[in-house]
């Protein structure tokens, strides 16, 4: 054991490594969260539920149809995707003009329904999914061992979280998602298809819970209440962040992360609602959130 004036190395960067793998999902989750809030104004609590069902998704196509991790890590998040479209278009579209409330409670009403059904056919108890061949073992580093899997996670979210970033704020494309929404009318005498812009963005906001899904598969139980674990704190996370910014979920996801996994090794009583007083702090001191901006 090595310490430090009295501060257990190993242990504190063993929990900052887990901190870390948290946050790389909050990052996730919640710049998915983020994209379909900021762009379409929709309040999606189903994001869990896709997280959920993605790791579902990934254990089921190994179990029945021999699909392994790596074509998962692609196939999985077009299916997501894909319920995120089909719901976006027959439960979202008709009530895009009512208040905010509405698209609140129907994925929540959505959410529940999923992780019922899930609950009904698999259980609560929770299902292994092996880490794949390639990434197992780890390295030892000065003052911990950093399994291999879980430097995957890390380096990944923070190439998908930056690649998205990038595409939404840096290209045409992302100009586009941007005009099409705070401008749709103007945008459609352009030629402009804005309602098939929303419908691919809100899809791609749920393929990024997806594919955390199967990103958490290997180390977490897979269970049909995993994703329902999660919301809370990724929508917290959000509102700290400042609600629609992309990068400020980024950000916040993963530093949220690491505050949590320092809570943990220091005072381990508050590392469940430390994220919440955080969250108390920021509303407190700038109602917008960190990166958010002022109404």
């Amino acid at each position: 054991m090595v310490t430090f004036l009295g501060i257990n190395l190993f242990g504190l960067f063993g929990q900052l490594l887990v901190g870390l793998i948290n946050g790389s999902f909050y990052a996730l989750l919640s710049l998915g969260l983020a994209i379909i809030f900021g762009l379409l104004k929709i309040i999606n609590f189903a994001q869990g539920a896709m997280y959920m069902l993605g790791a579902f998704a990934a254990w089921l196509a190994l179990q029945y149809m021999g699909i392994n991790y790596w074509a998962a890590l692609i196939i999985v998040p077009l299916a997501v995707g894909l319920v995120g479209v089909l719901m976006e278009r027959f439960l979202i579209r008709p009530i895009a003009n009512e208040d905010h409330l509405y698209s609140l409670l129907l994925t929540f009403g959505f959410a529940l329904m999923l992780q019922g059904i899930f609950t009904h056919m698999y259980g609560s108890s929770g299902l292994s999914y092996s880490i794949p061949e390639a990434l197992r073992g780890g390295t030892k580093l000065p003052f911990m061992y950093l399994p291999d899997y879980r430097a995957w996670i890390i380096c990944a979210s923070v190439v998908v979280c930056g690649l998205t970033w990038w595409m939404i704020e840096k290209t045409k494309l992302g100009a586009y998602l941007r005009a099409g929404t705070e401008n749709p009318q103007l945008m459609q005498a352009f030629g402009i298809n804005v309602p098939l812009i929303v419908t691919l963005t809100f899809g791609f906001g749920v393929g990024l819970a997806g594919l955390a899904g199967v990103m958490a598969a290997p180390i977490y139980s897979v269970s049909p209440d995993m994703g329902s674990n999660l919301l809370i704190v990724v929508f917290a996370i959000v509102v700290i962040g400042g609600m629609g910014s992309i990068g400020g979920a980024i950000l916040t996801g993963l530093g949220m992360g690491v505050i949590e996994g320092l809570t943990k090794y220091f005072y381990p009583e508050a590392s469940n609602t430390v994220i919440f007083l955080v969250m108390v702090i920021v509303l407190l001191l700038k109602p917008a959130g960190l990166f958010g901006k002022e109404a």
